[in-house]
């Protein structure tokens, strides 16, 4: 894991130790070499892949409630499985709660048709009829306070394909109005 990524990780709280600790009796009897007496070992889940971004938004409406605001994304996926946190700050402009999504293009500034539909694994598999729901994209629902700042996080039963993505936050009415890119690591 590169010094970029474990600090996008430890900014957005997604940095730690995935695994389970079992009681005191069950680390006594399977403590590990190396592990002292009194301590327990805690199994870490290898990470598949790594996506993150963490910088300015990008506008997708002139003079849209997200202009001056940031975003950290962070999506890590363990197999079969993605943990997903969106945090924006510096969205004072933007009051309510709002949709962020996984979006299968690039984020283009000015261009929002540029980032394309959803990532939806039925369409990416060619299954039809095509379901939209929280099993087959990432929705990222937050709302933003007085303080101008929203986060969001979500686990998913999949785990996106890299490519140039984005993620689209949508504004109260739907229409797309900001995104930032993902960079796979």
């Amino acid at each position: 894991m590169t010094g970029r990524v474990r600090g996008v990780l430890a900014a957005v709280g997604v940095l730690g130790v995935v695994g389970a600790i079992a009681g005191p009796m069950a680390a006594a009897q399977n403590r590990p070499p190396g592990v002292p007496r009194g301590e327990i070992a805690i199994p870490v889940a290898p990470v598949s892949s790594v996506a993150s971004s963490n910088g300015p938004l990008r506008q997708l409406e002139p003079n849209g409630p997200f202009r001056g605001a940031r975003a950290v994304v962070v999506m890590v996926s363990h197999g079969a499985r993605t943990s997903v946190r969106l945090h924006v700050t510096g969205a004072e402009h933007a009051r309510g709660t709002f949709g962020a999504h996984l979006h299968t293009g690039p984020c283009v500034a000015g261009d929002g048709a540029a980032a394309g539909p959803h990532y939806n694994t039925d369409v990416i598999a060619g299954r039809k009829p095509v379901r939209m729901d929280r099993e087959r994209e990432i929705w990222l629902d937050f709302t933003v306070g007085p303080s101008g700042a929203g986060t969001a996080s979500t686990v998913v039963p999949f785990a996106p394909k890299p490519g140039n993505r984005s993620i689209v936050i949508h504004g109260t009415t739907g229409a797309r109005a900001a995104c930032l890119p993902l960079t796979w690591d």
